[in-house]
């Protein structure tokens, strides 16, 4: 009890380093495919140990590199001009004298103006503390990246070295009459990650494209360069895209666009994406039932929050193949193979023969 008790302890202490690792895990499997295609294809370094992972991440500093000298000076003055209009945007919002802007703007009644000031003085207080919230957030914004600088480092030795650290885990952790049993479940639990990152990679690509389809149709500014930075940011729950959100509102208020039509248009999205589609292609690559992935990620959400949401759907399929290993006919491990021989009569009385 007292070892439970101080793993458990220990477990909770180092939460964020095991989500750090946790993190470069996925992003190992999210560039495993890439590296695996240049190991077979590659023109330049092949013969060099690790070549395919440095290919990788020079073209990764490449392809930043060139979209950041097309793109951030453009956005830096955007970005500049936005912030330096927050101030009196905030105080419009409290003060409500951005109710008769928006209603010279839109063509508003003065019955309307009224009541969305109204609406903008009861809720002043909230506004305030809204300001308060930014600052907090801002400050930490170098330590997340920071954080996220080094996911790509640790990936760097899982995609090198990911197979003989499982093994040698197994061997350390498994008795010696179960490491069969646990290196399949290992198989297995790899396919499982590899499909729930290949969901990710298409919910990501479907955010990419109804963020470019909507900004091009309400001729919002750089509106590639959103919908590439909303498809990235999919990948984290919750923040990621209530943070595309803000920016594209942000810039559809900074040059008077259809912003009021975007928050429409984001909020239908948005219900889209988390009870339709995520459900079914996370059912699909994991082979779980959509209401069970519905399920995972609400309970996840209440239990951990932003982490419970990323790490609950992959937990409840990784549980999963667990399950169907060791939940044997008489409660003993089962492996694969001994599943694949139970369902072949034919093929079990010849290896008996």
């Amino acid at each position: 009890m007292l070892l439970v008790a101080g793993v458990c302890a220990l477990t909770y202490y180092a939460r964020r380093i095991l989500l750090l690792f946790v993190c470069a895990i996925f992003f190992a499997y999210l560039i495993d495919p890439v590296v695996r295609f240049l190991q077979q294809h590659s023109l330049f370094l092949r013969k060099m140990p690790g070549s395919a992972i440095l290919e990788v991440y020079l073209t990764f500093i490449i392809v930043v590199a060139v979209f950041g000298y097309e793109v951030a000076p453009g956005v830096g003055r955007k970005v500049t001009k936005l912030v330096d209009e927050i101030p009196v945007l905030i105080d419009g919002l409290s003060t409500g004298t951005i109710a008769s802007d928006l209603g010279d703007q839109y063509g508003w009644s003065d019955a309307q103006e009224l009541r969305f000031k109204a609406f903008l003085l009861r809720h002043r207080d909230n506004i305030q503390d809204l300001v308060k919230v930014v600052d907090h957030s801002l400050s930490q914004v170098a330590e997340v990246f920071g954080f996220f600088l080094l996911i790509p480092v640790l990936a760097i030795f899982l995609l090198r070295d990911g197979e003989h650290i499982a093994h040698a885990l197994i061997n350390v952790a498994a008795p010696r009459d179960q490491r069969e049993t646990v290196r399949s479940i290992a198989a297995q639990l790899h396919i499982v990650l590899t499909g729930y990152i290949r969901a990710q990679v298409i919910l990501c690509g479907f955010s990419f494209l109804f963020y470019a389809i909507a900004m091009l149709l309400l001729r919002f500014p750089h509106s590639l360069a959103l919908a590439v930075l909303g498809g990235v940011l999919e990948f984290i729950p919750v923040v990621g895209w209530t943070s595309t959100a803000a920016a594209i509102v942000s810039v559809g208020i900074a040059h008077h666009c259809h912003w009021i039509w975007m928050i429409l248009l984001l909020a239908i999205w948005r219900i889209v994406q988390d009870y339709v589609i995520s459900p079914r292609v996370f059912g699909q690559e994991l082979e779980i039932h959509p209401l069970a992935a519905i399920f995972a990620v609400l309970v996840g959400a209440e239990i951990g929050g932003i982490v419970g949401i990323y790490l609950s759907v992959p937990l409840v399929a990784c549980l999963c193949v667990i399950w169907k290993v060791y939940a044997g006919p008489h409660g003993t491990p089962q492996s694969p193979n001994r599943f694949a021989l139970a369902e072949t009569p034919d093929l079990v009385s010849l290896t008996t023969k």
